[in-house]
């Protein structure tokens, strides 16, 4: 059961990622959400002009959320 819960609370996580958010990967690189790719793909900026693709499922946590930009 707590692990279901884990997993749950990861997927949400992951879905709700959007540009700007600083994530960790699980690989320990740390870096800003560019783009979201609807494809389970996100690209990271993790060095000025420096992007790499990352699968959405690899991010380990959010560090800072963006606010949601209102219309």
């Amino acid at each position: 059961r707590p692990q279901q819960k884990k997993l749950k609370d990861h997927r949400a996580m992951v879905e709700a990622l959007r540009r700007g958010d600083q994530v960790v990967t699980q690989g320990g690189v740390i870096g800003k959400v560019a783009k979201v790719k609807d494809d389970d793909e996100i690209e990271v900026e993790i060095a000025t002009g420096v992007k790499v693709r990352v699968v959405k499922s690899t991010v380990a946590q959010v560090l800072s959320k963006t606010e949601p930009v209102e219309s």
